[in-house]
């Protein structure tokens, strides 16, 4: 078996609009497309062997066992690599669910479509389930063990963490749109100019000045001792020579802890010698060179946590420890407290496996025991000099009990450090007494605390403390989102993209907007290229300028990658026509459909689907969407139109020569065709089939038809606004028109709009595209032909797989096929064929330019250009006005 392609869906996509994270793996069986499971001895023995848990899988039939019942009838391997990547991963501590394998369009060829959680853990587990399933075929022998604790790890290194991760989800279960902006903790939250960022707990709106003073412990406990918190007696030393005077001068028993530490580093407690205070020191100079020796408070590690200065939540901390019984050694104490299921690795679940490390082997050493000694019964053995829950701790919440002085005080603290979000450190032997009244002391301020004792405590209530976060970061009235507009189809997407961003330009938004050309920011080119995937919508979204998002969307990305975003206000699908068909398994009409089909199902309850009432395949849409529908037509007396128009629908149909919105059945005339200056002169249908979308989605955003009569007007058909796109330059002698039309609609579209044009000659320069079908080739050869008296035929920059013969040949039989006798002259280069046709163009001709790369060839037409207008407009001084 070999596999061709490992893809990751990361939102709304192909195989589920629903579900994102989705790895697609292409899959050839090849021989083994002749050898379902049944007919490969002692396969099903093997499997339930080695994943016994698979009964669970139900699979087609509905009940327990019932993948193990597919497999003894007999399936096919990719149908079980399937299973296998998601029992993998639920073995890993992964549990996912959604999986389904079907045809790629090639023998023995399928697409292999299962859930992940961490996207390389599920690039990991494609491959490996392959590996496994050839092993069980063989009969070889595999260990799972290590693919599982690779897989663990691989999640631990990638994952958001707990105190992230439960901000996220509090924000996606409110709608608030989210992007991971680096490999760590750093996260958008909402999109563009409403976006706030997290990294951890830190928010956007969290003081610097705040962290920096939490961070110096010096600083800290000087400002809670001028405004008379309880802090323990304390003195910050750089040298060790200063170290036996601090102790003398503090007292024991001590803690000395690092002035910049975190999460536990390079702190020792309950030191009661010099010599000990020396180790620690060295520990701790580790860590930062200044180090604070500090009075050890006896009692109760607690952690109060206060959000939005309000003191949302209290835990008691406890190291990790183990209980003699008398019977067990302390390694196999260790062993039985990390038997609790609610026991992992790392943080893959409420609590982590206690790991007897260097530091622990000291704790035990100083005790006076070894790991293979029987601790007596009762005696408590700390292993950690931390209570933190990352090294085995556990935690009680105690919210409840908090006395209310105590809760004044934690209120307290985190304005005078000045905090949004603030974990507080206090050591006491009862926190539902005032502190200062049992000897207690506040330990420590910390920016940025961990939130995983408190949203998962080993015994107490959990605590929903993300939810006080996104109040504070999102409050009621204000908003995540900016407007989405999402276009897509197989011709004209385009257009209909940069029309609708100059339109909201005009209106005063701060428009970002993704086009096939690149991705714009207030109309500044940042990104060059085929922009349309996922990767250009978030470069957008991520934009803090941008207040309102445009996005052209391709079959490329949706195939490769899934949408940049999971929903959008409004979805436009202009048309679907035969383009790339053979690509990623798309092989149809109907299946590319579906492809297009994603962007409108991804529309918002109360936003709009604006469909092609005169395309089938597009109107069908409206049947899986969730929101409302708007259509527009070339066809005031389109059946689907008037059937809108009865139900008190909105509509955009182009009636009576003009560009008209139908509210219900009365019309709004927004302008005639004639006069919008995209169209030329009401010459080019097809884009008045662009502008009617455009104005829809303009109307629904509540611009008025002013507003958009205005963009109309000022929307002209140029290089600069509409790069590619009926670029039309008029020379002395002659005309070129300079068009992206790159396949069969697209070309026939073309040939009406340049049949209404007059030329004495017409002159088509064209190319074959590699990535398309030998009928697609075929057929834009054959349109040209028919479009213009002469053929150039030239050669994409990319031959896409395809030798520069075969793709002549292929046009060269579609011109045939037309017209045998059609003047055709092969020219390789487009720059030598556009210089050639320049070059012998007959007065009052059309050159018609079909280019792939619209950029060097607009370049290159502009030179020419200028160059002529050099010559015609040369004047001499008496030429000049106002010159004596």
């Amino acid at each position: 078996m070999k596999i061709r392609s490992i893809n990751a869906m990361k939102g709304p996509n192909y195989w589920s609009v629903r579900r994102h994270k989705l790895i697609v793996m292409v899959l050839d069986l090849e021989e083994m497309e002749e050898y379902p499971s049944n007919k490969v001895d002692g396969f099903y023995d093997r499997l339930v062997e080695m994943f016994p848990t698979m009964y669970e899988h139900r699979c087609s039939v509905g009940t327990a066992g019932g993948f193990f019942q597919r497999v003894k009838e007999g399936t096919w391997m990719g149908h079980i690599i399937e299973h296998i990547a998601l029992e993998l991963q639920t073995l890993a501590g992964m549990d996912v669910g959604f999986g389904r394998t079907r045809g790629y369009g090639e023998e023995g060829v399928y697409n292999v479509v299962f859930a992940y959680l961490e996207e390389n853990v599920g690039r990991y587990t494609a491959k490996k389930s392959v590996a496994i399933c050839e092993a069980l075929i063989k009969g070889e022998e595999y260990d799972l063990s290590d693919d599982i604790q690779t897989m663990r790890e691989m999640r631990e290194e990638s994952r958001l963490g707990p105190s992230t991760g439960s901000i996220v989800a509090e924000a996606e279960s409110r709608g608030i749109p989210w992007i991971r902006l680096n490999k760590y903790s750093l996260c958008q939250l909402g999109y563009g100019a409403n976006q706030k960022r997290i990294q951890a707990t830190v928010t956007s709106e969290t003081s610097n000045i705040g962290v920096e003073i939490a961070c110096d412990k010096e600083d800290t406990k000087y400002l809670l001792e001028q405004a008379e918190v309880p802090v323990p007696r304390g003195e910050i030393i750089r040298r060790e020579r200063s170290l036996e005077g601090a102790c003398n001068y503090v007292g024991y028993p001590l803690v000395i802890k690092p002035i910049n530490g975190n999460h536990g580093r390079g702190i020792t407690v309950n030191i009661n010698s010099y010599e000990e205070a020396l180790a620690a020191f060295h520990e701790a100079q580790k860590v930062s060179r200044s180090v604070i020796v500090e009075r050890f408070i006896t009692g109760d590690d607690y952690r109060l946590l206060v959000i939005n200065n309000v003191l949302v939540a209290g835990a008691k901390r406890t190291p990790a420890h183990v209980v003699g019984d008398g019977k067990h050694t302390i390694q196999e104490l260790v062993d039985i407290v990390n038997s609790d299921p609610r026991r992992g690795y790392g943080h893959e679940k409420v609590l982590t496996a206690i790991k007897i490390n260097e530091l622990t082997q000291n704790l035990i050493k100083a005790a006076g025991y070894t790991v293979d000694s029987v601790l007596p019964k009762d005696e408590v053995l700390i292993l950690k000099d931390t209570a933190n829950l990352s090294t085995g701790g556990t935690a009680e919440d105690v919210t409840d009990i908090i006395h209310p002085a105590n809760v004044f005080m934690a209120e307290r603290i985190s304005k005078i450090i000045d905090l949004d979000i603030c974990g507080i450190d206090i050591m006491t032997s009862d926190i539902s007494q005032p502190i200062e009244n049992v000897g207690g002391a506040v330990l420590e301020v910390n920016a940025g605390p961990g939130f995983r004792m408190h949203l998962a405590p080993t015994t107490g209530l959990p605590r929903n403390v993300a939810e006080p976060v996104i109040d504070k970061l999102f409050p009621p009235g204000s908003t995540s989102r900016i407007p989405i507009i999402a276009v897509t189809g197989t011709n004209g997407k385009t257009t209909t993209t940069r029309l609708i961003a100059h339109m909201a330009k005009l209106k005063g938004f701060k428009v970002g907007y993704t086009t096939s050309d690149g991705v714009y920011i207030q109309n500044r080119l940042l990104m060059t290229g085929d922009c349309t995937g996922p990767v250009s919508a978030e470069f957008v979204l991520r934009d803090p300028t941008v207040n309102f998002a445009v996005l052209e969307c391709a079959r490329g990305g949706l195939l490769r990658a899934g949408l940049g975003f999971k929903n959008c206000d409004i979805g436009i699908v202009t048309n679907v026509a035969a383009d790339h068909l053979g690509l990623r398994g798309i092989h149809t009409v109907e299946q590319l459909a579906k492809v297009k089909g994603v962007i409108p199902e991804t529309v918002v309850p109360d936003g709009y689907a604006i469909l092609n009432a005169d395309d089938d395949l597009v109107y069908d849409m409206r049947k899986k969407v969730d929101c409302n529908v708007a259509l527009f037509s070339l066809d005031e007396n389109n059946i689907h139109i008037r059937a809108m128009q009865k139900r008190g629908g909105l509509s955009a149909v182009y009636e009576n020569g003009f560009i008209t919105i139908c509210k219900g059945e009365w019309k709004m005339r927004v302008m005639k065709a004639v006069s919008v200056p995209l169209t030329y002169g009401a010459k080019a249908v097809f884009m008045i089939q662009n502008i009617l979308p455009a104005v829809l989605t303009a109307y629904i955003k509540g611009f008025s038809i002013d507003d958009i009569r205005v963009g109309l007007e000022t929307f002209m058909p140029s290089p600069s606004q509409t790069p590619g796109r009926l670029n039309l330059f008029k020379f002395k002698e002659f005309r070129i028109i300079l068009d992206y039309a790159h396949n069969p609609a697209g070309m026939k579209a073309l040939k009406q709009f340049t049949d209404n044009l007059e030329a004495t000659h017409k002159v088509c320069i064209i190319a074959g595209i590699g990535d398309r079908r030998i009928e697609d080739n075929n057929e834009i050869g054959a349109i040209a032909a028919e479009m213009a008296d002469e053929i150039i035929i030239r050669q994409d920059k990319r031959l896409r797989g395809k030798t520069e013969e075969e793709l002549i040949k292929m046009l060269d039989d579609g011109i045939k096929a037309a017209d045998p006798n059609k003047k055709t002259t092969i020219i390789p280069s487009e720059r030598d064929a556009i210089l050639h046709a320049v070059k012998t163009a007959k007065k009052g001709s059309l050159i018609i330019l079909c280019s792939d790369v619209v950029p060097a060839a607009l370049e290159l037409v502009k030179k020419l250009k200028e160059e002529e207008e050099k010559e015609v407009y040369q004047f001499s001084k008496e030429d000049i006005p106002n010159i004596d």
